[in-house]
């Protein structure tokens, strides 16, 4: 991967058909998805549960863009290798997920991943302030972890924030929640990079009315762009 601070969009198939997630991830990516961003969810660390090492490979030899995985689970580090096995480009760590983010952000780059550091909306941008070295990307998360389509949270502040820790080093904010074509140019004006949407791209389409997936994306990329 090289770095561009361009606009990314990074569907959420979490939104996507569980049935048919193949042809779901082809279907973003010719509409226009930058990244397909991957939630897992362990029933512990967030009141879900998603997706294991295996499924995640299994989608692996369908996404051509950018295997972006988040997780949502505590502890991290006994599974970084598993995620690195099963294709992950980036996987990014929750802070809030255990004592030792600086380490386990360490032991993602050791296994050749990007890494990420993500925050809860109750933690500190300054929370990320001795990770910058460590980081690849920062994912603010505008809702609670653990379920897609819910309330956006507005972090602009927490954005802006972050934006300042990283100065002019190569890294990504991401952010994951709410994100529709409102409050995209919030988020976008405050620093944010990499835009996390589920339902907002999936909502009205399916496989075989893809042009949906293209519309919704155009439209959030539209209402950044003035």
């Amino acid at each position: 991967m090289t770095f561009d601070r361009s606009l990314k969009i990074a569907p959420s198939i979490l939104s996507a058909d569980f049935a048919d997630f193949g042809r779901e991830i082809r279907a973003i990516e010719a509409q226009g998805a930058d990244w397909v961003h991957i939630d897992v969810m362990d029933g512990h660390f967030v009141p879900n549960l998603t997706f294991g090492p295996p499924a995640v490979k299994a989608f692996r030899p369908h996404v051509k863009t950018v295997m972006d995985v988040h997780l949502m689970i505590s502890p991290v580090d006994a599974y970084i290798d598993a995620y690195a096995d099963a294709g992950a480009d980036i996987l990014t760590a929750h802070i809030e997920a255990g004592p030792h983010i600086h380490r386990t952000l360490q032991a993602i780059r050791a296994a050749g991943m990007k890494a990420g550091v993500a925050l809860n909306p109750g933690t500190p941008a300054d929370a990320v302030a001795d990770l910058m070295d460590v980081a690849d990307m920062v994912l603010v998360m505008t809702v609670n972890p653990g379920f897609g389509g819910q309330k956006f949270i507005d972090m602009t502040a927490k954005i802006r924030r972050v934006r300042e820790l990283i100065g002019d080093r190569d890294i990504h904010i991401q952010v994951d929640g709410g994100v529709d074509p409102v409050t995209a140019p919030l988020v976008v004006e405050a620093g944010a990079d990499v835009l996390v949407a589920g339902s907002a791209v999936f909502r009205g389409g399916s496989v075989d009315k893809a042009d949906v997936y293209g519309a919704n994306m155009a439209a959030i990329r539209k209402s950044v762009a003035g």
